[in-house]
């Protein structure tokens, strides 16, 4: 049965999702182009807590300075009307011909400063609305041929570009974090910082990283064949998961951008988990907004798209709803003793110990019976067909 969000779930979403007209590289676009005030309106009736947006899904390109102001005086007036919060902005450097070679990192110096400047004016906008993240996805930061690039310089584009904005934000005083969103292919034949550890690499050498993190996305982890339940939590490990992008994938293939839960169920229940209940041992929260990047099928109207975004918020809080029973059940807390689980969180060497008196402990390796260890049987299949039963509703 399908469960009624409320805003205090805080699902957001895309204007970019719900209003995504079906163009794809072999069709024309399916649906009539949504209003932005009727999205506003829409979603805060279906439960949603907010909207995000790329600054020309709102505001197109070569909109004058008139038009935009009326249009930010509406998308205000929606916004206080319906409650809907902006916890998320980002900026399209991706669509317009002029960023075919990407934005910071193209080889044409005007475009990276073009694009430098449209990044510094939506995050006047981001902060003017409120919002807490701004996303920064390099869709165009790549190449399809090696030797089109100087790699190097390229890297050293980009970190001038991202510490320049978060040098701005700090300078104004917004209450800003930058959000890395990773993808390893499509549109570009490679896309630089591809995944979640590429991310954290690259933040590694900003000298403003203390308010760069990720905004790492569910299909963009799972095309490059990689864990994205692994990746969040190494995110969230490294006090960097700013952001979520939540959807559905299947394997390696193009970005299909599935409602969340439409793909792989059992990832998204292990994703859910870490969300929901944290890590077994505690650790780091994450605490910010489940946010919706996903795609309606080209195949429905709008009533499918509504669907679609209900779909979304559903599978979540159904999600949720069996993950907390999971972990609240007495027999997975027991399988989770056998399994080692909670003995993985006690640290390896005793307080204080150096590696001399490790060493010096012949119980640790002279007179360690290793066959005797081998012997050990993590119980790892038992422990994982609980969680099936529970995602199943089979418990």
């Amino acid at each position: 049965m399908a469960v009624q969000p409320t805003p205090e779930d805080r699902f957001t979403f895309g204007l970019w999702t719900v209003g995504w007209t079906g163009g794809d590289p072999f069709g024309v676009p399916t649906r009539a182009a949504l209003d932005p005030l009727e999205a506003v309106r829409k979603l805060a009736e279906i439960g949603a807590y907010g909207i995000t947006f790329h600054d020309n899904d709102l505001i197109p390109f070569e909109t004058t300075a008139a038009e935009r102001e009326l249009i930010l005086k509406n998308f205000k007036a929606a916004l206080t009307e319906t409650g809907l919060k902006v916890p998320m902005v980002t900026t399209n450097l991706f669509s317009h011909p002029v960023f075919k070679d990407g934005g910071f990192t193209s080889n044409d110096r005007s475009v990276r400063r073009y694009a430098l400047a449209k990044v510094l004016t939506n995050i006047d906008l981001a902060a003017e609305l409120g919002a807490e993240t701004f996303v920064m996805w390099g869709g165009r930061e790549g190449s399809e041929y090696d030797g089109s690039k100087d790699l190097s310089a390229a890297l050293d584009r980009m970190k001038e570009g991202v510490d320049t904005a978060a040098g701005y934000i700090k300078e104004k005083g917004y209450g800003l974090r930058i959000a890395l969103e990773p993808k390893p292919n499509e549109p570009r034949g490679d896309i630089f910082l591809p995944t979640v550890g590429h991310g954290l690499a690259f933040i590694a050498q900003l000298e403003h990283g203390d308010i760069v993190g990720l905004n790492p996305e569910t299909g963009h982890e799972q095309m490059a064949g990689l864990n994205f339940t692994h990746g969040i939590a190494q995110a969230l490990w490294a006090g960097k998961l700013f952001h979520i992008d939540l959807n559905g994938q299947r394997g390696i293939k193009y970005d299909q951008d599935l409602v969340f839960g439409h793909g792989d169920l059992t990832s998204a229940f292990f994703t859910v988990d870490l969300l929901e209940n944290g890590f077994p041992n505690e650790g780091p929260r994450y605490e910010g907004p489940r946010h919706f990047d996903y795609k309606p099928s080209r195949t429905d109207g709008y009533d499918g798209v509504w669907d679609s975004a209900k779909a979304n918020m559903s599978m979540y809080l159904m999600l949720k709803e069996r993950a907390l029973a999971f972990r609240a059940d007495p027999e997975v807390q027991e399988a989770l003793r056998t399994s080692g689980v909670f003995e993985l969180g006690e640290p390896t060497l005793s307080a204080g110990e150096t590696p001399a008196e490790l060493l010096a402990d012949r119980s640790a390796f002279t007179e360690f019976d290793a066959g005797k260890a081998a012997e050990r049987s993590f119980a790892f299949i038992r422990l994982n067909q609980l969680a099936m039963e529970h995602l199943m509703g089979a418990r």
